[in-house]
This record gives C-alpha cells, sequence and structure tokens, in this order.
C-alpha cells in the first residue's frame, strides 16, 4: 500500500516546472551539486535550495555532502509509485466509462427498438 502523505509529497514536488526541470537533467546526467542543478534557472541559491529540499522531502533526491559540496542523484521509488497510482485510477475511470457508454448503447437501442 502506498502512504497517501508520500504521495502527496511526490504530486507537490512535480508540481512545479522548475523541480520538474531539475528531475529531468538528474535523470539525464546522474550525479549534480546544487550549483549545477541550480544554473539553468535564473533564481538565488537559496530559491533553487528550496527546490532542493522539497524533492528531498518527496524522497526524489538523496542528498551526499563532500565537503561543502552537496551532490544530488535521482530516486525512482517515488515515481514508480505515483505511476502506479495514477494507472490504478486510469484503468477505474477507462473501464468506467466503457460500461458508461455500453449502458447508453444499450439505452438508446431499447428506446428506438
Amino acid at each position: 500500500m502506498i502512504s497517501h502523505h508520500r504521495l502527496d509529497r511526490t504530486f507537490h514536488a512535480l508540481g512545479d516546472g522548475t523541480r520538474r526541470a531539475m528531475l529531468t537533467m538528474l535523470a539525464k546526467r546522474g550525479r549534480m551539486t546544487a550549483s549545477e542543478l541550480g544554473a539553468p534557472f535564473e533564481i538565488s541559491q537559496p530559491t533553487a535550495s528550496k527546490h532542493l529540499g522539497v524533492l528531498e522531502r518527496a524522497g526524489l533526491l538523496s542528498r551526499e555532502v563532500e565537503g561543502r559540496t552537496h551532490r544530488f542523484h535521482l530516486n525512482l521509488k517515488p515515481l514508480e509509485e505515483a505511476e502506479q497510482w495514477i494507472d490504478r485510477h486510469r484503468r477505474f475511470w477507462e473501464g468506467t466509462l466503457d460500461r458508461l457508454g455500453k449502458l447508453l448503447n444499450e439505452m438508446r437501442e431499447h428506446e428506438g427498438g
């Protein structure tokens, strides 16, 4: 069973374009420093750190500290859990809409015939 609190943190973290871009960068490059992750954006270092903190609290990042250098790498488990949740709900709604469509077709045939 997936914790709703973990899902809430994951979806909150993914709700921001800067954070999604940071995750994409990590997916492509592997480990990156905080300054490398913040560099492409027109944001201050404290703002970049706040974004990284949100991602870290969601479990999407792990941090390694080497002296003054903080390196981050991507953790896929929260993304996999979010994907499972989305897939389960997608299948439910697709099945529900298919059943509704069948019912409407049956009702239309019954009225017409």
